[in-house]
């Protein structure tokens, strides 16, 4: 189990996880870049806004890599289009060539 003090926009307190005090650092490290990116937003004033914000773009980016893991599955799982005769000629024709040259070298 690990403690993590958090001490960042006008805030302070201490968390206890099921991680280790490496991870949650690590986390609170991200979360701190993800928070210095939205505080140059001139339109953000109050630490509220970052946090808010911050948290917004941190659930876009899980969004997204779950989308795409998502993709990625169904890439796998979706039957798989047959190869033209070209295409299996030519795979064919590269794999011959490079057993020559190795049977050349040996």
């Amino acid at each position: 189990m690990g403690r993590l003090k958090i001490d960042m926009l006008g805030t302070s307190f201490t968390i206890q996880a099921n991680e280790d005090n490496q991870y949650l650092e690590k986390l609170l490290g991200y979360y701190k870049r993800i928070t210095d990116d939205v505080k140059n937003i001139d339109s953000i004033k109050s630490s509220l806004q970052v946090a808010i914000l911050s948290g917004i773009m941190i659930c876009d980016e899980l969004y997204k890599e779950k989308q795409n893991k998502i993709a990625l599955e169904n890439d796998v799982n979706a039957p798989q289009v047959s190869e033209s005769s070209t295409d299996s000629e030519e795979i064919q024709r590269i794999t011959l060539e490079m057993i020559q040259k190795i049977d050349k070298v040996l």
